[in-house]
C-alpha cells in the first residue's frame, strides 16, 4: 500500500506563488510517474502536470510557463511550483502516483484558493 502525504495549500493573491509537495511512502513500490491533478468546484478533475521517473514532464496548456513540476526520486517526493497564480487556478489539488505495475494512488487533496 502506498500513502501520499500532501503539503497544505492556502490562499494566495492573484499573481502570487505557492509550492505544493507530495511525499509517497512506498517501501517496495516502484514509481513510474508522479503528477498533479486539480478539481474546481462543479468541474471534472483535470491533469495539471506530470513527471516520469526519467524526468520527462508534461503540462496542461492552461499552466504552461507558470507551473513547474519536479521530483526527488530518492525521497519519492513530487513538487509543484505555481507562479503567476490566477483566480481560475482555484481548486483542490491532488497528487497522483503510478507504479510500473500500473497501479495508481491518490493523495487526500489540498485546497488552493487564489483570491484578492
Amino acid at each position: 500500500q502506498v500513502q501520499l502525504v500532501e503539503s497544505e495549500g492556502g490562499v494566495v493573491q492573484p499573481g502570487g506563488s505557492l509550492r505544493l509537495s507530495c511525499a509517497a511512502s512506498a517501501s517496495s513500490f516502484s514509481i513510474r510517474a508522479m503528477g498533479w491533478y486539480r478539481q474546481a468546484a462543479g468541474k471534472q478533475r483535470e491533469s495539471v502536470a506530470g513527471i516520469t521517473s526519467g524526468g520527462s514532464t508534461n503540462y496542461a496548456d492552461s499552466v504552461k510557463g507558470r507551473f513547474t513540476i519536479s521530483r526527488d526520486n530518492a525521497k519519492n517526493t513530487v513538487y509543484l511550483q505555481m507562479n503567476s497564480l490566477k483566480p481560475e487556478d482555484t481548486a483542490v489539488y491532488y497528487c497522483n502516483v503510478v507504479g510500473f505495475d500500473s497501479s495508481r494512488y491518490w493523495g487526500q487533496g489540498t485546497q488552493v484558493t487564489v483570491s484578492s
